[in-house]
């Protein structure tokens, strides 16, 4: 880029009272020139404005009223023949509808594993119990040993951040893609968006690097619609999308009983639930404000809507969201057409930057904002939803943590209880502890079984290792 065209840039900077952020590019080299300028090429003027807007109110689109809140109506677990009967339909119908080749699988993995002490994206984290199977991995076998029960083919995206993109792909590409066509796999970049301070002013990481954060699981549409995912989708005959995020490894992945409920209720959006594990578990709540289907965060609802209760005694807002759905492709094109964009929540945070004598500054409190969507707000726009909860044991065991709760430690446990449970129906003893723990130490690939019943069919011989077992090859 010439001098007369940084005038220029500089010139718009200035119509937005951004300039600042090219104070220092007389002392950067060729190539951190071109890093800072790329940055600024990708800015959204227009939307920066908008979350400016946004920040000087200090108010975020969609905010909570407590005492609003209406519960709302849930296919809870099985426990009637009846009941079960519903569950064995929708399963039939959501099998059907995978064979079909009308369902994709979307997966979010922009996370680092930073948080765990692991250098590199959480998606490649090592979590089974005996061969250290990555999410990743567990994820994708998860989608081949459908496609390969089912004959058919699901598409598999997946949305990764700026940060990571890179280690993503090669990680994948070392690994062969796990075995799933290449064709079928489609990787793209979620947006980012600039930090600002309370003034509205954006930051400089480093001289020549502006201070940037990914814009939450909900710029999955910005991104899908900016990278053309919805046209790949129609194009291969892609009517439904099953949702979800990297960092659970019992998730069923492509569940042909959710997708199958989903169908049948005629939704154009599913979301997942499991009923909470205490009132104050940090799960969404879904439910109906002002007749409109909404997930209100559990940091907005009041102690006493989350300690309330029914006759029964169940919680009122007991149904947690656990960032699992079900989209129509039709009701995404609609919102695209329709030019709907999901609210900004602005989340308050300490942001180191260098300030105007190049000094690098990191503040002990927080200091600006960063802007993020959720993909649960997109449950006011669909015309009909479905909400079906889940059993955890089997179904919901996040890694967030390094230790304790939503921990590596703690998913390996399930994983190994689920095993566990699937090893007992087959008339194999396990060891358990007082609180019901496996204590062997088990894993099942899932192109061996993705379920119980699938276990008990195949009988696969295990490879005995030392205080348990491994299933990784068909018997």
């Amino acid at each position: 880029m010439d001098k007369s065209n940084i005038n220029q840039l500089v010139q718009e900077l200035k119509r937005y009272g951004q300039e600042h952020i090219l104070q220092f590019f007389d002392q950067l080299d060729e190539q951190q020139q071109q890093v800072l300028l790329h940055q600024v090429n990708e800015i959204d003027f227009k939307l920066l404005e908008y979350c400016r807007s946004l920040l000087q109110n200090k108010q975020q689109t969609g905010q909570y009223v407590p005492g609003t809140l209406q519960p709302l109506q849930v296919i809870e677990l099985p426990k009637t023949p009846e009941e079960i009967a519903g569950v064995d339909r929708a399963r039939a119908c959501g099998e059907q509808t995978i064979a079909q080749g009308k369902v994709a699988v979307m997966l979010v993995a922009g996370g680092q594993g930073t948080r765990l002490g692991y250098d590199g994206p959480k998606g490649t984290f090592p979590v089974g119990p005996v061969t250290g199977r990555t999410l990743f991995q567990y994820h994708t076998e998860k989608i081949l040993a459908l496609e390969r029960r089912l004959q058919t083919v699901i598409p598999f995206y997946i949305m990764t951040s700026e940060l990571n993109y890179s280690q993503t792909t090669e990680f994948f590409a070392q690994k062969q893609f796990f075995g799933k066509d290449r064709e079928t796999i489609l990787f793209f970049r979620q947006g980012m968006l600039p930090a600002l301070s309370d003034g509205g002013k954006m930051f400089l990481e480093e001289k020549g690097k502006l201070s940037v954060a990914p814009d939450g699981h909900g710029g999955l549409l910005r991104a899908m619609f900016k990278n053309q995912i919805l046209e790949d989708m129609e194009k291969r005959g892609i009517e439904y999308i099953f949702y979800f995020q990297v960092d659970s490894p019992l998730t069923r992945v492509c569940d042909p009983v959710f997708i199958g409920n989903h169908v049948l209720k005629g939704a154009e959006m599913s979301a997942k639930t499991v009923y909470k594990s205490d009132p104050y578990e940090k799960l969404g709540n879904i439910g109906q404000v002002n007749g409109k289907n909404v997930v209100i965060e559990y940091t907005e609802l009041s102690e006493q809507e989350m300690e309330a209760r029914n006759a029964d005694g169940r919680l009122v807002f007991g149904q947690g969201s656990i960032a699992i759905h079900v989209f129509n492709v039709s009701f995404l094109r609609r919102l695209k057409d329709e030019n709907i964009s999901l609210p900004y929540h602005l989340a308050h945070k300490k942001i180191p930057w260098i300030d105007a004598f190049g000094n690098q500054e990191k503040p002990e409190k927080p200091n600006g904002y960063k802007f993020e969507q959720f993909i649960f707000d997109a449950l006011p726009f669909a015309e009909t939803i479905m909400v079906q909860e889940t059993d955890r044991k089997q179904d919901f065991s996040p890694i967030k943590n390094k230790e304790g709760q939503d921990s590596p430690e703690q998913a390996r446990q399930d994983l190994e209880n689920l095993f566990g449970s699937w090893l007992e129906k087959a008339g194999i003893p396990v060891k358990r502890d007082k609180a019901g723990n496996v204590l062997d130490v088990i894993e099942i690939s899932p192109l061996v079984a993705m379920n119980e019943k699938e276990f008990l069919e195949r009988h696969p011989e295990p490879q005995t290792i030392t205080g348990g077992y491994l299933y990784d090859k068909v018997g």
